[in-house]
């Protein structure tokens, strides 16, 4: 009963601490994220010039951020948003497997000595900056590295407690494989993806590798082959979350996947010298057996199996990566041979249920980054929305059924205009749950507005084309100087939709307001100047009440569509 219990008590410990060191990653990482969102944003904008720089940028921020699915999510999104290609994004995500290598030497560090002395000040810091509003970001990224490193010396000390070297049913279970068979490093290989797909973490895998090795229980050939299972596993996860996403992000997480598979693939032909290879790096002796060498030497000798470990991993990314950014434009008419985009009838197919082009639904997605992604999908918003408003103009000079098909164009519009803006909103708010910079929660506000502004925008084009339509089906018609007038009118609006979105590309800091305003001043001109001519028609009865009636519900269309314009530039520039 008491053997039940200590054995029930280390279970308890063992998956505890590794939910302390997952914790403790995660939170580090979106600490990380949170206060260096926009440089991280800036630097894989401007770094990725070729394919050298591309991968050096790659191991840059996954070694800050600590999570290679944030640098790839990050990559993917400037992919949709047209800042990086494909083939530049193949080099970063090479670059993040580098740098995720990181983290197994931190993990190193946590098993070559007892850590845990020390998270107990970082706790105590943390705790008094998480509570002061300019330090919280900071105060959440040591909470989250005491954690890791309390995870890591928690399991440091449940290893030792489980004498897993001296367990005999241990020992004998690892003692039936053959180190030197080829069948044994692809079962453990198999093993080691199964176990990261399930527990959806290299690092927990990479954690219970350096448990069984550092203790004497796991052979270093059996462990090594555990970590190149767990490079195909994390592959499997993020291809698993990029199906339902864009055509863009499933090459970029294939991209992944295919430099993983062809790095164990070529590891399979020369795996036992490259590994004794890198344990004479170390000074680790793969000769030595418990029976020659004595107990003591053959447990302090497995002490430096978690250091073989890390650098395995390292080596094996550095040289997988050096073989193959020679071949990035091939690896890249590889992935789009076999993702190919959809179709419908030889014609690409819009991608997402109401033609989103750059928000990705599918993806796992880093907050502060997603911000990018929402921007270009808005100035898609606001494009279309032009392309609305530029069909009810023409609408002035269709007649006939050429009329009723232009018009059911635009109430098409006017449905997919309502349904982007939902769309937009939800993926905002969806960004919002999470923990954010306070200049992002601004830029997110001011976001929301320009979505819900531009809807606005669309919403006073359908009007027009509703005026239109009630002219169409009318027996009163607009005489020739009305329809020049109309027409004046929506050019000038025209103009001022066109200088709106130029605005919307460029930095908040490079927007003149002045210019917008002024456009928008020549219309309310226009329109007071065209609503006393009115008057002054009606009354000498060149056209009756019913035509100025319409023209001037159109006119006022008009000058509404160019308030919310300014109302979208002012958002805008809070952004």
């Amino acid at each position: 009963m008491d053997n039940t219990n200590d054995y029930l008590m280390i279970a308890f410990r063992l998956l505890g601490s590794l939910a302390l060191l997952i914790f403790g990653m995660k939170t580090m990482s979106d600490a990380l994220q949170k206060m260096a969102g926009t440089q991280l944003r800036n630097i894989l904008r401007r770094m990725t010039t070729n394919r050298f720089t591309g991968m050096l940028t790659g191991v840059a921020v996954t070694s800050a951020v600590q999570s290679s699915t944030a640098t790839t999510v990050m990559t993917v999104s400037f992919v949709n948003a047209g800042l990086l290609t494909l083939a530049q994004a193949i080099s970063v995500i090479m670059g993040a497997n580098i740098g995720t290598t990181l983290t197994a030497w931190i993990m190193s560090a946590g098993f070559s000595f007892n850590i845990t002395d020390f998270v107990w000040p970082a706790f105590i810091v943390a705790m008094f900056l998480v509570y002061r509003k300019r330090h919280e970001s900071f105060g959440d990224f040591l909470f989250g590295i005491a954690f890791m490193f309390l995870g890591l010396g928690t399991l440091r000390q449940t290893g030792i407690d489980m004498q897993l070297g001296e367990n005999e049913a241990v020992l004998s279970f690892f003692s039936q494989f053959d180190p030197q068979s080829f069948s044994t490093t692809i079962i453990f290989l198999l093993i080691g993806g199964v176990l990261t797909m399930c527990v959806q973490s290299s690092a927990a895998v990479m954690a219970i590798t350096m448990i069984l090795c550092s203790s004497g229980a796991l052979p270093i050939y059996q462990g090594i082959a555990l970590v190149m299972g767990e490079n195909i596993g994390t592959t499997v996860t993020s291809n698993l979350a990029a199906m339902t996403a864009s055509t863009q992000a499933r090459r970029a997480a294939f991209a992944h996947m295919f430099f993983n598979i062809f790095g164990v693939f070529w590891m399979m032909f020369c795996f036992h010298p490259f590994v004794d290879m890198v344990c004479g790096f170390v000074g680790y002796d793969v000769t030595m057996t418990k029976e020659v060498a004595g107990q003591a030497a053959f447990l302090e000798n497995a002490s430096k199996l978690s250091v073989v470990l890390a650098a395995f991993h390292t080596c094996f990314n550095i040289s997988n990566t050096a073989i193959l950014i020679g071949f990035i434009p091939q690896i890249e008419r590889i992935v789009c041979k076999v993702i190919k985009k959809k179709t419908i009838d030889g014609a690409e197919a819009d991608e997402g249920p109401v033609r989103l082009k750059y928000i990705d639904s599918g993806v796992i997605r880093t907050p502060e980054i997603s911000i990018i992604q929402a921007q270009k999908e808005i100035s898609l918003f606001a494009e279309r929305i032009q392309r609305m408003f530029r069909m009810s103009l023409e609408l002035m000079e269709k007649e006939g059924d050429d009329f009723v098909k232009l018009y059911s164009r635009v109430e098409k519009y006017e449905g997919i205009s309502d349904r982007m803006e939902i769309e937009i909103a939800q993926y905002l708010e969806s960004i919002g749950n999470s923990h954010l910079s306070d200049e992002t929660k601004a830029t997110l506000r001011s976001m929301m507005r320009e979505v819900s502004e531009i809807e606005s925008i669309g919403d006073a084009c359908y009007n027009i084309a509703r005026i239109l339509n009630r002219h169409n089906t009318s027996t009163a018609q607009f005489t020739h100087e009305l329809e020049t007038r109309i027409n004046a009118m929506m050019q000038l609006v025209d103009a001022s939709l066109t200088q709106m979105r130029e605005i919307m590309t460029m930095p908040s800091a490079d927007i003149d307001m002045e210019r917008i305003m002024t456009a928008e001043q020549n219309i309310n001109n226009l329109r007071n100047e065209l609503r006393e001519q009115n008057i002054a028609d009606i009354n000498d009865h060149k056209y009756d009440y019913a035509v100025g009636t319409m023209y001037m519900d159109m006119i006022n269309e008009c000058e509404k569509l160019a308030d919310y314009i300014v109302n979208v530039v002012e958002a805008r520039m809070q952004a």
